[in-house]
């Protein structure tokens, strides 16, 4: 790896005082180093985007270099973080094991959805349909491979990917996946039941998400977010189609310790 592009979430270094020491000690190794613009596309030739920030900014850095199999690094400048596997206080002994090839690659499966046959966006997390407003429950209808599956009352629908099993979903109960599993996990936001769980699916499955009317008849909205990004206002009869996206995001692996060792840290420190 010779040339390298930094992201850099500007409200956890704000003064880039950490990405020009690590610029500078790149560079001291006689290595190309580039800090872009916030939402400049990652330039082609680039070896390896390291990201300083956190799982948020990895997320960022998966967009703007979506589709291009350039491998992402993540430096934790925050605090919890599952894709930032690298510490602040270690980015140096961790860009040395990098340089001397000391390293492997994980593809991490993305989804993509269409609403209805425009493609709205890719999401390496999840892909999460909500309600809009007024604090009032939604209607969604899902469908598998075009079969009715189930109506939730909820205030939103979360399709999330194995690796975002540790991000909102999580929160809303959704189990916990190893990342590099192939599936999707549907999980409804604060469910109107007493009983409903989450569902796994294949990452071969069609899904569908159809907004239903309000219990008066009247027509609902709800917005469809990607990786926490708003994506498309939809109304009562639009569909939300989720599948398995045609491209990954690779992601730099260091350390030796498993996603299992990982997890345990994360929850117990």
């Amino acid at each position: 790896m010779k040339y390298f592009s930094l992201v850099v979430n500007r409200s956890k270094d704000p003064e880039l005082k950490v990405a020009h020491e690590v610029e500078a000690f790149l560079e001291k190794q006689g290595l190309d180093c580039v800090i872009p613009e916030t939402e400049e596309i990652i330039k082609p030739e680039t070896d390896c985007i390291l990201v300083l920030g956190g799982d948020g900014t990895v997320l960022q850095a998966a967009r703007r270099s979506i589709g291009s199999g350039i491998p992402i690094l993540g430096i934790n400048l925050g605090t919890l973080g599952y894709l930032a596997e690298v510490e602040k206080n270690s980015w140096r002994e961790a860009l040395t094991q990098l340089i001397h090839g000391d390293y492997e690659i994980e593809e991490r499966m993305m989804i993509q959805g269409t609403i209805p046959d425009v493609m709205c966006g890719y999401a390496l997390n999840d892909i999460v349909l909500g309600r809009i407003g007024a604090l009032r429950i939604l209607n969604y209808d899902i469908y598998v491979n075009g079969s009715y599956l189930n109506t939730f009352s909820a205030d939103g629908i979360i399709l999330s990917t194995p690796t975002g099993s540790t991000a909102y979903n999580l929160s809303a109960g959704g189990p916990i996946v190893e990342p590099g599993a192939q599936l999707v996990v549907m999980t409804p936001i604060c469910p109107h039941t007493l009983s409903t769980r989450s569902i796994i699916l294949s990452a071969e499955d069609r899904i569908e998400v159809e907004v239903g009317r309000l219990k008066d008849g009247a027509v609902a909205e709800a917005e469809a977010d990607f990786d926490g990004n708003a994506g498309r206002v939809m109304v009562s009869g639009e569909k939300l189609t989720v599948t398995k996206a045609d491209v990954v995001t690779r992601l730099v692996k260091l350390s030796r310790r498993s996603f299992l060792e990982t997890l345990h840290r994360k929850i117990s420190g």
